[in-house]
């Protein structure tokens, strides 16, 4: 009798320790206006979805707290000449069902990244070849030399060639055609976190992996991610307690948080809001006007540049929380030039005469493109553009929708005008160049050159900032390049926008320029 008793107080005891462990897990509830469109990393480069990706895959690559980059699946690398970049791979990592990671994995990524569908190809496009020298060993041979190659794979993820190719996702998804495949909605990579539910635009939970090769610098044993497009809705969701983390903080109510007993980080961000125009067709696919592009033609860009209000929009739309900007890159990236930020004159008169040499004195239609549920106040922003415009007699129609339905359409150029912001995953201005601004090619330039903007010498100046391994001679060459791209008006930047993080007092994270969240680096305490 006294062993059964002895046996149920151990038993007892058991399980108020379980219980007692269980009441330890740490749930951190997260609130963002936007979902991450897909699980698969290579199918959209926008922040949201690689921060969020970026918790259970990994790169070679990454950012550390300052911004500076760390090594992460590759432990170390070297240049062995001025074209081959040696990676030495982490040993002992293993992917999320338990299968190990080496080489093999590393070139099917980049090949996969490179292939069809893929939304990366810029960042490795100059990248001619991928090779396996052991299992913990590869080089990439670049074309030319690449001083920034490690900064490009930042965002970069590698993923299980055995995981895809059982689940038939050697492609990635492509968000341009809704080609969907498993790695959409499952993930298997080495991140500190897994994913363990998805349910597109609703909810979606990561668990932490126990089995990670690094120290992880979070208590967080469940993220519990919640799109909420309504900016009211997501405010009233973190007063009420129903989460812990939200982004971004509504303008608006940035002081109602903080004298309700809130914190709100906030920060510059290293994103451009910018306008782009299709430049390519000869007649725009949503306009008025008929056999003809008007947007080729400069002195209908600059009328419609020097006809927006940017200091109303800063002030009323924005709150004084954003940086109007001259440049498609702003301070913080490297080769911005202050004494280039200078923009053109809002001058209204200015812009009707322009129109009116350019043929068009009564002015014209055409659909501007814009998200509700990506930028800050991204859907005031159109208004207040199309505001603008109607005073020189452009009647904007104005299609604004969630970004899941926004980006596959601007991403396959569906549009005439449309409003895109951008950060700079190397924070260096090639990348703006390259991506943005120069000419698009199938290898991957000018990827998210969506009106086609197109200038030789832009596109030469970039191929040569590229290579070029003289900081002083290199930051030459990007000025050089900002002036011809704003002497063709091949854009129209607008701002700089801010960073605005809400959290309850418990919650407590690290705040990068680029907008990313990284849930291994955040903590709750305990209630």
């Amino acid at each position: 009798m006294l062993k059964i008793r002895k046996l149920a107080s151990l038993l007892a005891a058991a399980a108020l320790l379980s219980l007692g462990t269980l009441s330890q897990a740490v749930t951190l509830r997260v609130a963002n206006v936007g979902d991450a469109v897909s699980m698969d990393p290579h199918s959209l480069n926008e922040t949201l979805q690689l921060s969020f990706t970026a918790s259970f895959y990994e790169g070679l690559t990454g950012r550390g707290k300052d911004m500076g980059i760390v090594p992460l699946l590759a432990k170390s690398w070297r240049r062995t000449t001025p074209n081959v970049w040696r990676f030495s791979l982490r040993p002992n990592v293993k992917f999320h069902d338990g299968t190990p990671f080496t080489a093999d994995d590393v070139v099917f990524s980049f090949k996969r990244a490179a292939g069809e569908g893929s939304d990366l190809k810029a960042a490795i496009s100059s990248i001619k070849e991928v090779r396996k020298i052991d299992d913990l060993t590869v080089e990439l041979e670049t074309s030319a030399p690449n001083p920034i190659l490690p900064e490009a794979l930042t965002t970069v993820y590698i993923l299980s060639k055995k995981w895809c190719e059982e689940n038939k996702a050697e492609k990635p998804v492509d968000r341009r055609k809704g080609i969907e495949n498993l790695a959409s909605f499952k993930a298997n990579g080495t991140g500190p976190f897994r994913l363990r539910e998805r349910q597109p635009g609703t909810r979606t939970v990561l668990s932490r992996n126990p089995n990670y090769w690094d120290k992880i610098e979070s208590n967080v044993d469940e993220v519990v991610f919640t799109p909420i497009g309504n900016d009211a809705t997501r405010v009233a969701a973190l007063l009420s307690g129903e989460i812990d983390l939200m982004e971004p903080v509504p303008i608006q109510d940035v002081d109602k948080l903080k004298s309700g007993g809130f914190v709100v980080l906030q920060g510059p961000e290293l994103r451009t809001i910018f306008l782009g125009m299709d430049q390519k067709r000869d007649e725009l696919l949503f306009s008025n006007v008929k056999g003809k592009n008007p947007f080729k033609d400069k002195r209908v860009r600059q009328a419609f540049y020097q006809a927006i209000d940017i200091e109303a929009i800063r002030s009323r739309v924005m709150r004084n929380a954003a940086l109007p900007t001259a440049l498609m890159v702003g301070p913080g990236v490297r080769g911005f030039a202050p004494d280039m930020n200078k923009r053109l004159p809002y001058d209204t008169e200015a812009a009707k005469k322009l129109l009116a040499e350019a043929g068009y004195p009564q002015g014209f239609e055409v659909a501007l493109n814009c998200p509700n549920d990506r930028y800050v106040n991204d859907g005031p922003i159109c208004q207040a553009v199309a505001a603008s415009l109607a005073r020189i007699g452009v009647k904007i129609n104005l299609q604004v929708e969630s970004k899941a339905t926004y980006f596959p359409k601007i991403l396959r150029r569906d549009t005439s005008f449309y409003l895109l912001g951008w950060t700079p995953s190397t924070t260096d201005s090639h990348d703006a160049l390259y991506n943005l601004m120069a000419t698009p090619t199938a290898a991957g330039q000018g990827q998210f050159n969506l009106g086609s903007y197109s200038n030789p010498k832009l596109d030469d100046l970039t191929n040569r900032i590229q290579s070029e391994l003289d900081e002083g001679k290199r930051n030459e060459l990007i000025r050089e390049a900002f002036k011809v791209h704003a002497d063709d008006v091949g854009h129209i930047p607008l701002h700089q926008q801010a960073l605005a993080w809400g959290m309850t007092k418990k919650v407590h994270v690290v705040q990068l320029a680029d907008n990313r969240m990284f849930f291994k680096w955040v903590t709750v305490a305990p209630k």
